[in-house]
C-alpha cells in the first residue's frame, strides 16, 4: 500500500513538473508573440510617419477666463500650446518670490532652452526656483541639455542610471505631472509638456488657476519635492496655510504612499451622472470597473462620448485600447477618433455641472501607478466652457459606429486578442 502510494506520489510530481514546464514554454511563447507584434506595430507607426508630412492646425478658439460661483477662484482653459506657452513665461518673468515648476517631459529644443534662461535669469535676480522633470522620460534628452544653471534647484526624478535602478520596482512608477505655480498667487496644470512641438502640432489642454486653490498646487509640489529631494537639494518649508473648497478640489495620485483618488474621482462622476459624459483621453485603455461604469450609465440614457485619437504616439496603447471598442459601442457609448493630430488632453465633463483637467489618463499606470494630478471643480460656468471646447473638438473627428467596427479585418481583431494581457501595463 505505501508502495503503490509512493508511486502515485511520484507520478502526481512528474505529471505537476510536465505542467509547469508546458506552462512555462506557452508564457514564454505568447511573450515573444506580443513581443513580435508590438516591435512590428511600432515600425509600422514609424514608417507611416516617415511618410506622412508633419501637420499644424486644428480647431480651438480662445475662451476667456471664468470666475467660478463659489470662492475667489479664476480658471482660464489653454487648448493651444503657443498661447499657454508665453502665458507661463510672462508668470514666471513677473516672479518675485519662488517658481516651481515640474513636468515629465522637458525637451531640449528651442521651446525648452527658453524655459531654462527664464528660469535662470529669475534664479539669478534672488527669485527661490525649483524645478522637477522625470528621469525616464527625458532619456532621450541630450544629458548636457539636462545639466541646468546651478542657480535653479533642479530634482532629477529616478534617472536610470544603473542596474540598480532598472531592476527597482519604485522606478516603474513615474512622475507624470504637469505643474507650474509661481508666488502662491497664479499655478498652471494639465497635459502639456514643455517643448516645441507640443506648442503647434499637439492638442492638448492645460487650465490657469487664480485663487487659494494655488496653494493646493504648491503643497502638492512641496511635498513631493521634500519627498524625493536628494541630499544636496534644500528642502523646502511646508506652507503655514491651506485652501478648503469643496467645489474646487485638487487631487494627487501618489504610489509612494499607495494613493489613489484620481479613479474614484472619475468612478463616483460616472455613477452619478444623469444627462451626459463627456471624456476626451489620450490613451484610454479603462479597467473593468472603469467600462461598467460607463457602459451602466449609457445604458440607464446617459449620452455618453468620449474623444480618443485616431493614431496616438503610442500605437500599442491605442491597440490595447481597441480591445475594448465593441463593449462600449454595443452598450451605446459614442466613440469619435480625433484626426490628423495627436490629442492628449485628459479631460471630463458631466452633466453641466461637474468637470475635471489634469495629467491623469485612463489607464491603469496613471489611475494606480504613476504620480499625477487632477483638478474636480463644481462649476456651471466652467462646465459650458469644457463643453464648448468638446463639442469644437469633434469637429475635428469620425465617429466610429458598431457597424463599421464589427467589419474590421480578421488579423486586426487577432492582433487585439494577443495583445489583450497587456493592458495592466498600459
Amino acid at each position: 500500500m505505501a508502495a503503490e502510494f509512493s508511486r502515485l506520489l511520484s507520478d502526481l510530481r512528474s505529471a505537476f513538473g510536465s505542467l509547469r514546464r508546458l506552462g512555462f514554454r506557452v508564457f514564454l511563447a505568447l511573450s515573444a508573440l506580443q513581443a513580435a507584434l508590438v516591435a512590428i506595430l511600432v515600425a509600422m507607426a514609424q514608417f507611416r510617419k516617415r511618410r506622412e508630412e508633419p501637420r499644424e492646425g486644428f480647431p480651438w478658439e480662445d475662451q476667456g477666463e471664468v470666475e467660478l460661483e463659489h470662492g475667489d477662484q479664476q480658471l482660464k482653459i489653454y487648448a493651444y500650446g503657443v498661447e499657454l506657452y508665453e502665458a507661463m513665461l510672462d508668470e514666471i518673468e513677473s516672479a518675485r518670490d519662488h517658481v516651481f515648476l515640474e513636468t515629465f517631459i522637458w525637451k531640449g529644443d528651442s521651446l525648452g532652452r527658453r524655459f531654462v534662461d527664464t528660469l535662470a535669469r529669475k534664479a539669478c535676480e534672488g527669485v527661490r526656483v525649483y524645478v522637477i522633470f522625470d528621469g525616464f522620460a527625458n532619456l532621450v534628452v541630450p544629458a548636457r541639455f539636462k545639466q541646468f544653471p546651478e542657480e535653479i534647484h533642479t530634482l532629477h526624478f529616478r534617472p536610470l542610471d544603473g542596474v540598480s535602478s532598472v531592476v527597482n520596482p519604485r522606478t516603474m512608477f513615474r512622475d507624470h505631472r504637469k505643474i507650474l505655480a509661481v508666488d502662491g498667487r497664479v499655478a498652471f496644470l494639465g497635459g502639456y509638456n514643455i517643448g516645441a512641438l507640443y506648442a503647434t502640432s499637439w492638442r492638448d489642454t492645460h487650465l490657469r488657476i487664480r485663487g487659494k486653490e494655488v496653494l493646493e498646487v504648491e503643497n502638492a509640489f512641496i511635498d513631493f519635492w521634500n519627498r524625493h529631494r536628494t541630499p544636496d537639494l534644500p528642502q523646502i518649508t511646508p506652507l503655514k496655510e491651506r485652501a478648503w473648497n469643496s467645489h474646487l478640489v485638487l487631487h494627487r495620485n501618489d504610489p509612494y504612499l499607495r494613493i489613489f483618488p484620481i479613479r474614484g474621482v472619475y468612478l463616483e462622476a460616472i455613477d452619478r451622472s444623469n444627462k451626459r459624459i463627456y471624456l476626451t483621453h489620450a490613451y484610454f485603455v479603462p479597467d473593468r470597473a472603469m467600462r461598467s461604469h460607463l457602459v451602466d450609465a449609457a445604458k440607464r440614457g446617459v449620452d455618453v462620448q468620449i474623444i480618443v485619437p485616431r493614431e496616438s504616439n503610442h500605437v500599442t496603447v491605442d491597440w490595447l485600447a481597441r480591445r475594448h471598442f465593441h463593449e462600449l459601442l454595443e452598450a451605446g457609448v459614442r466613440i469619435f477618433r480625433y484626426k490628423h493630430i495627436m490629442i492628449h488632453s485628459k479631460t471630463a465633463t458631466m452633466d453641466g455641472v461637474w468637470s475635471t483637467v489634469g495629467t491623469a489618463n485612463i489607464d491603469r499606470l496613471s489611475l494606480l501607478g504613476n504620480y499625477e494630478v487632477n483638478l474636480e471643480v463644481y462649476s456651471e460656468r466652467f462646465a459650458r466652457q469644457m463643453e464648448r471646447m468638446f463639442e469644437l473638438d469633434k469637429t475635428n473627428t469620425e465617429e466610429l459606429t458598431l457597424e463599421e467596427w464589427e467589419s474590421r479585418p480578421l488579423p486586426a481583431k487577432l492582433v487585439e486578442r494577443a495583445l489583450s494581457t497587456l493592458s495592466p501595463l498600459a
